[in-house]
């Protein structure tokens, strides 16, 4: 019973954490329309970091395994650091629902990554859906107009893939850290690196400083700082320490769906109809990908710590 009910957390854990991460793509669009990308994402790691102070003398009962610290360090770096230097940039110059539908490609990622890094296997059915959500994500761009919230869908596009790249090595790495550290510990350790990485980027002649106080995108900031930072990465390192990857992995393909319902909500943003194929094209691959024999044979294995 007590496992099945932690199973039972983990899984409303999840949830949560992908229904904040679709918010926070229509959280960083209004706060990036007003300040700098740079400032919008150091506000954020830094009102983590600050949250994360007063467990500080409960990390120092937790010492970092000789080897891990590189671990950590490239996990940190690949997200939250690269990953929103792509990700920020992106929605500059894409829409909040396409960004969210090229996030459907990450169990994908995940799964032909594991093939050449973890020599898992990779089947024939996995491999067809890739290429039927990469195909749709690029239709998805190519067919997309210029818009004043999406000026060039193409780049925003494609820098959203490569942000998704980022992930792939964060939630490789992740994986195995969970085995030995706690998900609160993991989230700090994130939160903190990503403060000093991006403090420096403050000084750049290419950041603009800001000039005026908006509330709205100042709320959004602090909104991304607390709620999506702290609680959303959070709450997916907990259900990544309690579930196997090959299943937390699938949870992202909710993103699209609550990002396309939000970013109509919200920002009054709309598919055409030729988009909602491509975008359906996407999920088919991504539905299509999920190899259920493989997920039950290999259960028992990827529940083992890595």
């Amino acid at each position: 019973m007590s496992r099945f009910l932690s199973r039972y957390i983990a899984v409303l854990a999840l949830l949560l954490a992908v229904l904040l991460w679709s918010s926070s793509f229509i959280a960083l669009k209004i706060s990036m329309a007003v300040y700098d990308p740079t400032v919008v994402i150091f506000g954020r790691m830094m009102l983590a970091s600050l949250c994360f102070v007063f467990f500080i003398p409960g990390f120092r009962k937790q010492p970092i395994r000789k080897g891990d610290f590189k671990w950590l360090a490239i996990m940190a770096f690949c997200e939250p650091c690269m990953y929103f230097v792509f990700e920020s940039h992106a929605l500059l110059h894409t829409s909040a629902a396409q960004a969210g539908m090229i996030c459907a490609t990450l169990p994908l990622l995940m799964a032909v990554s594991a093939r050449f890094v973890l020599n898992e296997r990779l089947s024939r059915k996995t491999l067809t859906g890739f290429i039927l959500a990469v195909a749709g994500g690029i239709w998805l761009s190519l067919c997309s107009e210029s818009t004043d919230s999406a000026p060039n869908p193409i780049l925003g596009n494609f820098l959203e893939f490569l942000a998704m790249c980022c992930a792939v090595g964060y939630m490789t790495i992740l994986k195995k850290m969970t085995a030995y550290y706690s998900a609160l510990f993991l989230t700090a350790f994130q939160a903190f690196m990503g403060a000093i990485f991006y403090l420096p980027l403050l000084v750049l002649p290419s950041t603009t400083m800001p000039t005026t106080f908006d509330p709205l995108a100042l709320g959004m900031i602090i909104y991304l700082g607390i709620c999506i930072t702290l609680g959303a990465y959070g709450l997916y390192n907990f259900g990544m320490s309690k579930l196997p990857a090959n299943q937390t992995s699938a949870f992202i393909n909710l993103i699209p769906v609550f990002t396309l319902v939000l970013g109509w909500v919200i920002l009054d943003e709309r598919f055409t109809g030729i988009q909602f194929t491509a975008a359906a094209l996407v999920m088919t691959g991504v539905i299509l990908s999920q190899d259920r024999n493989r997920d039950r044979s290999d259960k028992d294995k990827a529940e083992a710590p890595v």
